[in-house]
């Protein structure tokens, strides 16, 4: 089934109950992942249950196809149905989608998180055929959604915004859903206790100082290099930054590498992008460089590994300073590998 954008937040939140699969894709992958979880949560509550939730990525299942079929199948112990999470789909797993379709297993709802897939060809077309799946668009934020995100994140914590303050908030986010999320949950813990939102509340917590020493951080860990991102870090640990927040804004940074990837083989120039993310003309070098050396496939490695750092940060006695910094220079020790 196709659902066009404007429906797609009534479909993850009110998903068909005969439907068995969903596509979730476009190049906000920040927004791809906000839905799949959204709509996975509509059927099991608790993610991290591992008797109703299998994650998985696309490489697994292009080296075991089965492996699809069989977790789709499998029936959890503790009762309920289940959730099976496919994160980094691409079009060479239209085939097996398309077998999985005509003869869905059990009772799962399969969730599928793709790219930027390009209309009437591969994976997406899979599911817009499909009379029991569903191909969910998520496209870059408009202006007008990002300020009724601005409105209602703010609503949450009791303050309004003034009309100044809410344009120069919206003119620093958007580029991906992930990141504005990250930016606006540091928003409102920044102005919790307010009742209203000024403009230097804003240039005060979405461009200050701490930020772009984790930029600094990012930057060394997407190029490989270590000495750099050791020196970055122990600046970062001396100024008091926060590990999980760390490791939500290298999320971000490297879902940024991806959206670059996806837009470029669809034609966007790099110029045309560093305009439409407002990245500083001072890290354009880098970005590029980084660039060349990651692959999609090697992305979705380092934002799962960022991912399940971000939960070891928050649920485990381990220190959180020495999980963020594992996990940063493992990331390192990979933009070092040949592609």
């Amino acid at each position: 089934m196709i659902v066009k954008a404007s429906d797609s937040e009534r479909y993850v939140a009110r998903f068909p109950a005969g439907f068995v699969a969903a596509l979730l894709f476009g190049p906000d992958l920040g927004l791809v992942r906000e839905r799949a979880e959204r709509l996975a949560k509509t059927v099991v509550p608790d993610l991290r249950d591992p008797f109703r939730m299998a994650e998985m990525d696309a490489s697994t299942l292009s080296e075991d196809p089965a492996r699809l079929f069989d977790e789709a199948a499998a029936l959890s112990m503790t009762g309920g149905r289940r959730v099976v999470r496919v994160r980094g789909a691409g079009n060479a797993l239209a085939k097996l989608f398309e077998s999985f379709l005509e003869n869905p297993a059990g009772d799962s709802l399969v969730i599928v998180e793709g790219g930027d897939l390009a209309k009437g060809t591969g994976l997406r077309q899979v599911f817009e055929r499909a009379d029991n799946a569903a191909a969910i668009p998520c496209y870059l934020d408009t202006p007008e959604a990002i300020s009724e995100l601005v409105r209602s994140t703010l609503k949450t914590e009791g303050a309004t915004i003034a009309q100044d303050a809410l344009e120069e908030a919206v003119s620093l986010l958007g580029a991906d859903r992930g990141t504005t999320r990250q930016e606006l949950e540091k928003l409102a813990l920044y102005v919790r206790g307010q009742t209203r939102v000024s403009a230097a509340d804003i240039r005060a917590i979405l461009g200050d100082e701490a930020e772009a020493r984790v930029e600094d951080a990012c930057d060394a860990a997407g190029e490989g290099d270590t000495v750099r991102l050791d020196r970055e870090l122990e600046r970062l640990w001396s100024a008091g930054m926060s590990p999980v927040g760390i490791v939500r804004l290298a999320m971000g940074h490297f879902q940024r590498l991806m959206l670059a990837k996806t837009s470029m083989e669809r034609g966007e120039s790099l110029d045309a992008l560093y305009r439409r993310t407002r990245l500083h003309f001072s890290r354009q070098a880098s970005f590029r460089a980084q660039l060349q050396r990651w692959s999609e496939d090697r992305l979705g490695e380092a934002l799962d590994l960022l991912l399940d750092t971000e939960a070891l940060c928050k649920t485990t006695a381990v220190p959180a300073e020495a999980v963020c910094g594992r996990a940063l220079f493992t990331v390192a020790a990979w933009a070092r590998l040949k592609r």
